[in-house]
This record gives structure tokens, sequence and C-alpha cells, in this order.
């Protein structure tokens, strides 16, 4: 298992808007860079030996006393060194990974390393990065009240810049920072400007530096909180919601105006994140926020986007094994983490919302409303939610929820379908089809038991008003809590009525959703007019049936030319 230092620092200032900039050290002689290269061996033999003893459940201020004189560096070394090696234990566990079993320089390198079909010149050029990767390493903390960093300090001189290395008993060493402008709005500026500026008022801001060697050449790694301008555009203008999806590969964005309306909507397509290298996708990553946060700065409006954490991509054998691959390069975090900073550097509030039900509150209500694309709808969701918009129950699915009519009918089609697919996963010779039939199966499993659980309410419910005296306190018949209505909906009707578990074209549930037709639904699964590439156009009276089921024929009622705003 590989775990770069640099995102160690990250996590060390968690919460906070971090930059880390990268610049060349040089040196005036041999001997100073020999100085610095014991150091850092030194330093990264105590950080593998701190992680060896907290195994071990020794205290960090015990270590801190003893790796001093065991390695001959300062307090201020040890300590950093102890913090590192906690970060990567905690790193470990985070991941659920056996903290005993990590490997430092590289599990992949060590693997390459073991191999006896190399020629000695590839085993040289991997022994080499191996150590470099291994003991070339020395970080230390920032620290406001010590300039900025007590051990290693950025200071200006009259040739330029240089970096002030502590090796010990108060001995510094100077190295030259190579590091030029690379563009007009070069972090790097910033950070030197602000140097500049505390040099003179006397009001230092802490940087973390962290040193690192690669091909024979010292780097140095600064980390500091970013300077941020003051929010202008508020969550109370607006906000464009996002939706990042797999299949298809794209971000879906809707724009909410202060009322909570849609105003617009788009897609951004991620094909071109499919076959390319880690690099490239990060650049490309880079031009996919931009454009969303230029769209966002163009209306006015914030950003909301789903808080999710960790997101399943599927295991081996699951039988989704080209939605698999594409997982690989869906970089869902990466998106948002990129979006979020870019929103902060032009002042516009980033909103983050939970994500529970999103994309079936959606497809099921909006979609069908305004013949979007389900994915829109999602983003509309998220949007409304980061403005503080609770999503209702339309009436018509209120009262499909009571209706045991259609609760029996789904329940029927769900057990029909159960059946079949017992029958195939017997039949089913190739294991990951077989497997995905199982998820299939158990996701219908999880659907009937939704419905089955509404039907049960709705008895409990039926029997608490024939036992209330005089009627005068009616029971609801909703459940407790609107996410597990949504989940029976979407029990009710993806399966049931759309004849499909994975459906796109919600636009048939407008049936329902106006007139409250769930049986014309059934009968006919007609798609309205107008979804998908018409999205935006009125369906047609004809599409439409009255609010009478009976008189689908007659002349068409009013709500056929309601238009949704």
């Amino acid at each position: 298992m590989i775990i770069h230092r640099q995102n160690h620092i990250f996590a060390l200032v968690e919460g906070r808007s971090v930059i880390t900039l990268q610049c060349k050290l040089e040196f005036e002689n041999r001997r100073d860079r020999e100085k610095v290269l014991s150091l850092m061996r030194r330093f990264s033999s105590a950080c593998r030996y701190a992680y060896k003893r907290l195994l071990e459940g020794r205290n960090r201020n015990n270590l801190k006393r003893e790796i001093p004189l065991t390695f001959g560096i300062n307090t201020r070394y040890a300590d950093d060194a102890v913090l590192l090696a906690q970060s990567l234990l905690s790193s470990c566990r985070k991941r659920k990974q056996n903290p005993e079993k990590l490997i430092f320089g590289g599990r992949k390198l060590f693997e390459k390393l073991r191999s006896y079909h190399l020629s000695k010149a590839r085993k040289r050029a991997y022994r080499r990065e191996w150590r470099e990767k291994r003991q070339g390493n020395l970080y230390s903390r920032g620290d406001k009240s010590k300039k900025g960093n007590l051990n290693l300090r950025f200071v200006f001189e009259k040739e330029g810049m240089s970096l002030r290395i502590n090796t010990g008993s108060r001995e510094y060493v100077y190295a030259k920072v190579i590091r030029g402008a690379r563009r007009e709005r070069d972090r790097w500026i910033d950070f030197c400007w602000n140097l500049l500026i505390a040099e003179n008022n006397g009001r230092y801001f802490p940087y973390s530096v962290e040193l690192k060697l690669r091909e024979g050449e010292l780097y140095a790694f600064v980390s500091c909180e970013e300077f941020l301008p003051k929010k202008e555009i508020t969550i109370d203008w607006g906000a464009i919601g996002i939706d990042v999806n797999a299949s298809p590969f794209h971000v879906a964005w809707s724009e909410v105006d202060e009322e909570g309306k849609l105003k617009s909507y788009g897609r951004i397509e991620l094909s071109e994140l499919i076959g390319k290298s880690k690099r490239r996708r990060q650049n490309l990553l880079w031009e996919i926020a931009h454009r969303i946060v230029e769209i966002a700065k163009s209306r006015g409006r914030a950003i909301a986007m789903e808080n999710l954490k960790k997101l399943p991509k599927g295991r081996r054998g699951d039988g989704r094994g080209k939605l698999r691959r594409r997982f690989q390069h869906f970089i869902y975090r990466g998106i948002l983490e990129k979006v979020e900073i870019l929103a902060k550097r032009e002042g516009i509030e980033v909103k983050k919302v939970f994500p529970a039900y999103t994309s079936v509150v959606g497809a099921l209500k909006y979609s069908p409303q305004y013949l979007i694309d389900k994915d829109v709808a999602g983003a509309y969701v998220i949007g409304r939610r980061g403005m503080g918009f609770q999503e209702r129950l339309p009436k018509h699915y209120e009262r499909l929820l009571s209706d045991e009519e259609a609760l029996l009918y789904s329940l029927g089609v769900l057990e029909e379908r159960i059946e079949e697919l017992k029958t195939k996963v017997k039949e089913e010779g190739n294991r990951g089809k077989k497997n995905a039939l199982r998820r299939e199966l158990r996701k219908l499993r999880e659907e009937k038991k939704a419905i089955v659980s509404q039907l049960k309410s709705l008895e409990c419910d039926s029997a608490t008003r024939e036992q209330a005296s005089g009627g005068n306190k009616p029971v609801r018949g909703l459940l407790q809590g609107r996410h597990k209505s949504w989940r029976v909906l979407r029990a009710v009707l993806t399966f049931s009525f759309l004849g499909k578990s994975f459906v796109r074209d919600f636009s048939p549930l407008r049936r329902i959703l106006v007139c409250g037709d769930w049986e014309g639904v059934v009968k006919g699964r007609v798609p309205v007019l107008g979804a998908g590439t018409m999205a935006g156009e009125i369906a047609p009276a004809e599409f439409i049936p009255g609010l009478n089921r009976r008189n689908i024929n007659s002349s068409a009622p009013s709500c056929v030319n309601m238009r949704f705003g």
C-alpha cells in the first residue's frame, strides 16, 4: 500500500482550504547537501520507529522524549515524526486496512524488487527509487508563533529566496529556492507576497514544509492556509445543483432561483476521462470544475452538492464489469473538491447536502413534471435541498400509498418477477451473470418488503380508525418519515408500473402525478411526447388522460394544458 506524504499534510489541516506549492532546492556546496540528506534519513527512520511503537501502544509524549536521543534530531522534528506516524496509522484504520502490513516506500516498488526477471539496470533504478521514498523525507509543521515555521523557514536574502534548514544544535543550512511564476495567477506569487508582508508587519502565518528526494534532486512542498475572499454570492440568491453520474458518464446541473423553481439545466460530458492517464484526467477535471464554477458565477448562484464520503465501485465477479471499469475513471470526490476550491476562490458559497433519496425524489417527482432527465431532476433536488426546501409528496402519490388495490397489484407483479429470477439463477451457469441476477433478486425482495410494510400500516390505520370514538380524530395513512414513503413509491412505481428496475424515462408517471390514473399507466406504457430529446414541450391531449379514468377518449380536461413552472 502506497500512502503519499503530501496527503498527510492535508489531513493535518482538515476542514480548512489548504494549497500545496512545490519548489526545487539547490545548495552552495556538497557538504551542506550531505548534512540535509543525513537529517532526512534520520527523520525517516524516526518516523518508521514511531509507527512501530504506536502499534505496540506506546504514548506520544514518551516517544517525543525518546526519539531525539536515539536518532539525533531535535524535539520538534521528533514530535513531527510521531505526528506523521499517527496520521499513517489513522489512515490505515480509516481505510479498514491492516496497519501491520504497511510498507514504507511503497508496496508496488517492494514487489518489483522481489522479482527475479529484472535486468541489473532496471533493478538498480528501482532500488534507488525505493531508497528515496523510504529515506528521503523531512517534515516540519507550521507555527504562527515561530515566524511561520521553526525548523524549515523561508527567508529573503540579497540573492533571492532561500530555505533555512535546521540540521540540529542551532546549526542552519541555507538552500536556494528555484521556482518561477508559471502563469499570471500562480499561487506562488501570492505566497511570496504574503511572506514579505509578514516580515514587514510581524503578522506571520503558519506554513508546513516537507522535503522530498526525487531522482537525486531535492524538492520542497509548502502547505499553507489559503487566503479566500469574502462570500459575495450566497445560497439566498439561488443555487446550482450538481449531480455526478457514472452511467451515463456526465455531470448534470440545474439552476434553482430564489423561490426554488427550475430556471435552466444542462449536462457536461465526462467521456473524455476514459482511457486517459492519471495526470491528464486531473487536468481535465480542473477544466470541468472551472466550467461549473463559471456557470454559477455568470448566473449569480451558489453551488449545492452532495456530501458523499465514499462511493462503492463494485467488486470482481459482480456481473457489472463494464460499469466497474468505468468506475475506475469516476473520480467523484475529485470533481467536487475541485469545484469547492474554485468556488471559494471566486467568493461563491458551497453548500453540501445530505444525499439520501435525491435521485429518487428527482426521478419520481420532477422528471415527469418538467419532462427532464432523471439526473437533471436529481441535481434540481440537490439545489432545492441546499436552499432549505423540503420535498413534499404530491397529493396523488399520497393517495397511491393509501390505495390498497395499487399496492396489491405491485406486490403481485414483484412476486411473479421474483419467481422468474429464482428460476434463472438456478439455470445460469456463468458466475458473473448469476451474481448480477442475485443482486437484482435482492433488490426486488427489498422492494417487496417495503410494499408489505405499507400494507400492514394501512391495516393498522383502519383498525385505529374503527376504535376512534366518533371518528373525530382521523389517522393518516402515510408512513413515519418521508424517506420511507419515497422508498415505497420507488418500489411501486419503477418495476411494477414502468416494467423495469432501472428506468431512465419517467414521463409515463406524469399521468399519475397530474390525474392519479395509475391504471392507465399499467394498461398502456406509452411515453409522453416531449420526453428525452423533445424535453420542454407540453404533451398533447391524447397522451394525458382526464381526471376520470372512464372517459379517456372524451374531450381534454383542464389538467391537459397545465404548465409546470
